[in-house]
């Protein structure tokens, strides 16, 4: 039903009151009905309802917050936009907090922090300042756990690392990294592939650390030898440099990158180096970033359900909102073939 204007309404915004004329109740019960609709017989709720949407009357927010204790608010923290799956999560937990009913105050944590852990309890510190309901940290940095254990015991936490423990008071969700990297590699070794060499992400980060081991796991079950793993910082950049040092100290079979980025560098690399891939080297990536159905050749990589985790994270804090003591929730990834591997 559209707005539609009642005496006493006209050049103003309605309020609460007005609303209540219009349904014939007392404010009381417009004030339940916007904050405790659970306990509103129906047929009073229906009628109420029908006033707001007749008189276009929005609630004060700030009142509302008052009133409830509840300021219908979410923080997230994120490491930025510069790295997929943080950018993917961070944007999914905007839309099902929306849909939800709360409002997303986002904090990006800086690329480069002189002191990283200072910089996490600051930005902590100002999200529970203003008053959010909750927390969501997209930073699977392993420093972010010297922080929530005290975050938590202020406002419920929600982290999303896999390999982070949680407590009484933390949650954790993840894509389970260790079975995408086991996946990647079970792929190589089906093909053939022995001498299956791995270019990880930064040493702390929790993701990078799973598929490390998810790695030296799956050679290990195969009893395959294990080579010396090679370190990243998930640019293209770095995976150039590895692919071009790999021609010159001799070929793996294949090389399991920790991020597609990387992987584009490798492949990069081996490309202006007269290297056939996959012929010679299998590359594989991880993450399904768009576009790496159109890597020169189309790469192989591991997905993970990005708007998924972002709707888990939510659904999961909502019910740290509700008391719910701390879990761990993790989604299983899927393996995209293409040609970079067969």
């Amino acid at each position: 039903m559209s707005a539609q204007a009642v005496p006493g309404t006209v050049g103003r915004r309605p309020g609460m009151m007005d609303v209540a004329r219009l349904a014939g109740v007392s404010h009381q019960t417009v004030s339940r009905v916007i904050n405790r609709p659970e306990s509103v017989r129906p047929a009073t709720l229906a009628k109420v309802r029908a006033a707001i949407d007749q008189l276009g009357y929005r609630p004060n927010l700030a009142a509302r917050a008052l009133v409830t204790a509840s300021t219908r608010m979410i923080g997230v923290v994120t490491t930025g936009s510069h790295f997929q799956g943080p950018a993917s999560t961070t944007a999914a937990i905007e839309v099902a907090a929306r849909q939800a009913g709360y409002a997303t105050l986002v904090t990006a944590l800086k690329r480069e922090a002189d002191d990283a852990e200072k910089e996490i309890r600051d930005v902590f510190d100002f999200l529970i300042e203003r008053g959010v309901d909750g927390i969501i940290a997209v930073a699977p940095q392993t420093w972010i756990a010297t922080s929530a254990e005290r975050v938590a015991r202020a406002v419920p936490l929600v982290v999303v690392a896999d390999g982070l423990t949680p407590s009484e008071r933390i949650h954790v969700v993840s894509v389970d990294q260790e079975l995408g990297a086991r996946m990647a590699v079970g792929h190589l070794l089906g093909l053939g592939r022995k001498r299956i060499a791995h270019l990880a992400g930064p040493a702390d980060w929790y993701d990078a650390l799973a598929r490390a081991r998810g790695w030296r796991a799956a050679l290990e079950d195969a009893g395959c030898e294990i080579p010396p793993m090679l370190t990243g910082d998930w640019s293209a950049e770095r995976g150039y440099e590895v692919g071009a040092e790999m021609v010159a100290r001799g070929l793996p079979d294949a090389v399991f990158c920790a991020n597609d980025l990387m992987a584009l560098g490798v492949l990069a690399a081996l490309r202006d180096q007269g290297v056939r891939v996959p012929e010679e080297v299998a590359v594989v990536g991880f993450d399904d970033t768009p576009g790496t159905a159109f890597f020169s050749p189309p790469l192989t990589t591991v997905r993970q359900p990005f708007d998924e985790l972002g709707v888990l994270c939510m659904e999961v804090l909502l019910r740290a909102i509700d008391g719910e003591a701390g879990t761990t929730h993790s989604i299983s990834p899927t393996l995209r073939v293409r040609r970079s591997s067969c």
